[in-house]
């Protein structure tokens, strides 16, 4: 047995095992293959739902665990956080998909110009049904409002605690008009 792995960009996590490759390889977003049915199924990493449910219960496990307990962020860097800092992390990651970035670009339109560029539809946002896990476009159907929409609790609670006493227009970007 012979396990190898990889992260993004990677083929993945091969097995061989008397003589037989077995590949699990990583899709940030639509299948690669018909046999998953690209669209048809849940593809793609981030998903709101899921990805809210994890921050719920972390929040409830530092009320917990409480400020002593810390884990490293991101991984292999040294640095430690509370788990209710990792949720401000997980949650600001989620919220700057529909942010402009420098560039005035937003990753939900991933590269679809007209919503990119045009001054008419720019500031339309739309909530996808999940995310390319690299780029953060929007894939799926565009119209998810019963669970992407949880965007803006999660913008709620941003505001309510990550920022207390600091400047909304922070230079790192965070909430900017």
């Amino acid at each position: 047995m012979s396990p190898t792995s990889g992260g993004p960009g990677s083929t993945g996590t091969r097995l061989i095992l008397d003589g037989h490759q077995f590949v699990l390889d990583y899709e940030p977003a639509e299948s690669t293959t018909v046999l998953f049915g690209g669209n048809s199924n849940w593809r793609g990493p981030v998903w709101f739902p899921l990805n809210v449910l994890l921050i719920e219960a972390l929040q409830k496990h530092h009320f917990y665990l409480g400020d002593d307990f810390k884990v490293e962020l991101p991984a292999g860097s040294g640095k430690t956080m509370t788990l209710w800092e990792v949720t401000t992390d997980l949650s600001y990651r989620l919220i700057r998909l529909f942010l402009k970035d420098d560039a005035g670009r937003r990753p939900v339109h991933g590269d679809r110009r007209k919503f990119q560029t045009d001054p008419h539809w720019r500031d339309l946002i739309l909530f996808h049904e999940y995310f390319d896990g690299n780029t953060g476009a929007g894939l799926g159907a565009s119209h998810q409002t019963g669970w992407t929409g949880v965007v803006a609790k999660l913008i709620q609670q941003y505001g309510e605690y990550a920022l207390q006493g600091k400047p909304a227009n922070r230079p790192e970007g965070i909430l900017r008009p």
